[in-house]
């Protein structure tokens, strides 16, 4: 069966596309439980905001540990092994955070995480070109949105199922551990509070091992990078304005995606509302990102170009970011939900703008990219470092609306399409 090459995946077909919607959904379920796992450690070992939020900080510096390692070992392992060991490294780090973390152990909970992040940097530099190359660059975004829409509706799903299952009754947990008469009766209520998470991290890392079983029986193209050029210094070209100001991008993005995502618990806090509310808050930006993906399939590119929804993105996320500044309580809770509509589009045209024109260095600029996703350590770490003496609106705003701004100023600059490949430059 032939298959038109100005289709959404070229001459690959479906299959391939389904798999990585699966694993993107896998991906989403575990990255996104860290918004309720903040509220959830906070809790569980009696911490403040800062020693809380080194949840997404120790989750989003692997990023930045393990892309350019992932990037040789995706090179030499090829697709479908790649694929699968990243899946197994995500099922050893949900084990150890499962089974530190009902033992109440804080550093080895968080090198869990560090684990975890590994196997996603390894999957995230071998999906990510993958889905981009998968067929016509024109419909790049479209095809990453697809898998937008599946991390992010397993990104809706994860904080509720967390905030059922295991932090049904956090906010009398939080009460009772804090009027405990003795440091011994508040463990014991803590104890029994944090072995509630033990069974779901086991479920889900024996998943992640059925999964890497069956991503190596599975057909998938190999995706095997053109042997790298032996000039010397020619690693030089790869470092365009496009993709250095790209990787600039991606690090602010991923901070602004955090901040409205995993720390939208936090800033509801900051207005009093109570733990039984905003252990969900996370599923509503995620519920937003889950419309914007939808929004860009249908329009994107048949009605605007990938590129200028970038830049209306961009914008919207502006107009929020005041809006959240200007309102209290539930309405600004609700903007700051909302910016996960604006946000969902903006990653999945990053990504390509950046690595366009990267040939047989297209490994590489995918790992420096996802080394980028570091922002989502860093800026929200600056967040609650600084909000005590700012207040949590105006901090929220000085870091988010000057970032739209930045990649509002990269969409503008570097959105254009026909930038040619390396071994096509003068």
């Amino acid at each position: 069966m032939n298959r038109s090459p100005d289709s959404l995946t070229g001459s690959y077909g479906l299959g391939p596309l389904g798999v990585a919607a699966a694993i993107f959904f896998m991906m989403g379920f575990v990255t996104w439980l860290n918004g309720p796992l903040i509220s959830f450690v906070r809790v569980a070992f009696s911490l403040g905001d800062v020693s809380a939020f080194l949840v997404p900080l120790v989750f989003y510096l692997s990023y930045f540990l393990f892309s350019i390692p992932a990037s040789f070992v995706a090179r030499s392992l090829g697709l479908r092994r790649g694929l699968s060991g990243a899946l197994v490294l995500c099922a050893a780090g949900v084990a150890l955070f499962g089974q530190f973390v009902s033992m109440r152990i804080y550093g080895g909970a968080l090198a869990g995480l560090l684990v975890l992040g590994s196997g996603l940097a390894l999957m995230q530099v071998v999906i990510n070109p993958l889905v981009s190359l998968l067929g016509p660059s024109e419909r790049a975004a479209q095809r990453i949105a697809i898998m937008g829409v599946c991390n992010k509706f397993a990104g809706i799903l994860a904080p509720i199922v967390l905030a059922t299952v295991v932090m049904g009754d956090i906010g009398n947990v939080a009460e009772k551990a804090q009027l405990a008469a003795t440091p011994e009766a508040r463990d014991a209520i803590l104890s029994s509070f944090v072995h509630a998470i033990y069974a779901p991290y086991m479920s889900m890392a024996v998943v992640l091992l059925v999964a890497a079983v069956g991503v190596i029986f599975f057909p998938l193209p190999e995706l095997q990078a053109p042997p790298l050029p032996s000039v010397s210094g020619s690693t030089d070209k790869i470092f365009r304005p496009h993709l250095v100001f790209g990787i600039a991008a991606m690090f602010i993005y991923v901070g602004i995606e955090v901040m409205a995502g995993d720390a939208i618990g936090t800033y509801g806090q900051g207005f009093g509302l109570p733990l039984s509310e905003t252990k969900f808050f996370t599923s509503l930006t995620l519920a937003g990102m889950l419309a914007g993906y939808v929004a860009g399939f249908v329009v994107v590119p048949r009605i605007i170009t990938q590129e200028r929804f970038l830049e209306f993105s961009c914008i919207g996320g502006c107009i929020l970011t005041i809006a959240a500044f200007l309102t209290h309580g539930y309405a600004s809770v609700l903007c700051v939900a909302l910016l996960g509509a604006t946000n969902a589009m903006i990653m999945p045209t990053i990504f390509p703008i950046a690595i366009r024109g990267a040939g047989p260095w297209t490994p590489l600029a995918s790992a420096l990219i996802v080394m980028a996703y570091s922002g989502g350590a860093i800026i929200p770490q600056i967040y609650v470092l600084l909000k005590p003496y700012v207040g949590f609106q105006a901090m929220f705003a000085l870091l988010v609306l000057p970032s739209y701004l930045a990649v509002l100023f990269y969409a503008r600059r570097y959105g254009q399409t026909g930038l040619l490949p390396l071994d096509q430059k003068k």
